[in-house]
Order: structure tokens, then sequence, then C-alpha cells
């Protein structure tokens, strides 16, 4: 069997099942469990059924950046496994990169070309690695979790808007950690990056001067989309 043909098996579409029945089964518990307790705390239920339909509404668009996720990495890794990651466990920017990582560990220029080149002796390794690699972080938390965010907590009423600084500064430094990796793939991936900082610095401007509150739900899935967009311009102007 080929690289492709191991990623679209039966048997991994076999998980994604699984993994879609466990989500309803967890959201479902999740929201009954909720819903009572609000009641129990004197909420109305016309005020809970607006919070539920607007959290509903709000949550639409902010998941499309999942889903083009999802679509990147089934591109190279099938639709069965993809499904998987990203509806359990797994985290977009995580699972593209680790699976690159391999691919190039291996002597593929990249995840792309293992998947042209059906070399299925490192599904195995590709699989390893997005698995176990990513429980560090799920162990950590376990670990260390509690102390850290009462720490952050500690910092933030101790020193106010410097405190919530610091532990915005550090959210952001985390997510950038991935940047330098990015603006080093070629002139197409630092045009992109560029450009995304614009389409941010758009919608800041507009939420700012219109008093669009409600666009900030909407500032992630819109930059992936424009910024999607734009690299198709940038391939044909950069090559």
């Amino acid at each position: 069997m080929t690289f492709n043909e191991i990623m679209n098996s039966p048997l991994l579409y076999g998980l994604v099942g699984l993994g879609i029945a466990y989500i309803i089964l967890f959201c479902l518990i999740t929201l009954k469990k909720a819903y009572k307790h609000a009641l129990e705390l004197g909420i109305t239920r016309e005020k809970l059924k607006l919070v539920i339909t607007s959290s509903a509404i709000y949550s639409v668009v902010p998941s499309i950046s999942i889903v083009i996720g999802l679509f990147s990495l089934a591109s190279v890794l099938g639709v069965p496994w993809s499904w998987f990651r990203l509806s359990v466990v797994g985290s977009v920017t995580y699972e593209l990169m680790a699976a690159d990582m391999v691919a190039t560990g291996t002597g593929y220029e990249s995840v792309a070309a293992l998947n042209a080149a059906g070399d299925a002796s490192v599904v195995g390794t590709v699989m390893f690695v997005m698995s176990i690699c990513i429980m560090g972080g799920l162990i950590a938390i376990l670990l260390f979790g509690k102390k850290i965010q009462m720490g952050l907590t500690k910092a933030r009423n101790k020193h106010g808007e410097l405190g919530a600084l610091i532990t915005g500064v550090l959210s952001l430094a985390i997510i950038e950690a991935f940047l330098p990796m990015q603006l080093m793939k070629g002139k197409v991936h630092l045009a992109v990056v560029f450009t995304s900082c614009i389409i941010v610095l758009i919608h800041l401007q507009i939420i700012k001067r219109f008093k669009c509150l409600w666009l900030r739900n909407f500032v992630m899935a819109n930059t992936l989309l424009l910024g999607m967009a734009s690299s198709l311009v940038w391939i044909r102007i950069l090559g």
C-alpha cells in the first residue's frame, strides 16, 4: 500500500467516526450539565436560549479556520487521520508542522513531497510523532497547569494592567515561536505573513473606529481566509 492508501484506509475512517461520536457526546453532556446548573443559579430559560443561540452563531465563522486547516492537512495526510486529529486532540499549527518535520527529517523537501512519493514506510513515524509529542503539553497541563494559572492570576491582580499585559504577551510569545520557521521558507511565506499582519491591523482599525466589538470574534478566521487567498496572488508574483 502507498502512503496515500494507508492514510485513507477504512480503519482510519472508523477512527473518524469514533472521534465525531466522542465530540457529540461530550458536547451534549456538557450542555446538559451547564444548562441545569444555570437554572439552579436562577438564570431564566429565555436568557439561556439567547446565550445558546448567540454562542452557536459566533462559533461558526471562527471555526472556519479549523475547517481550512483540515483541508490543508487532508490534502497530504488523507481525510480520516486529519479529521481525527483536529476533532479530538489536535491543533492546526502543530499538526502541519509536526508532519512536515517528519518529512524533512526523512529526506523529503516537505510533507507534500512525501505524499507525492507515496512512501508508506514513513506512515508510522508520522503518526507516532504527531500523537506522542503533542502529549507533552497535555501532561504538563495536568502537572503544572493549576500552579501556572494561579501564578498568572496573582500577577494580573497584583500588577493591574501590567499583569494583564504580561499574560497577554506570554500567550503571543508562545504563538509567535512558530513565526521564524515560516519566514525562513521563502519569499512567498514572508509576503503572506506581511499581508496577514496588514489584514489584522485593518480589522483593529475598523473595530476601534466603528465600535464593532463583535468583529473581534472573526479576526482570526477572516485573516486566515484572506491570507490564504493572498498566497495565490503572491505565488504568481514571486514564483
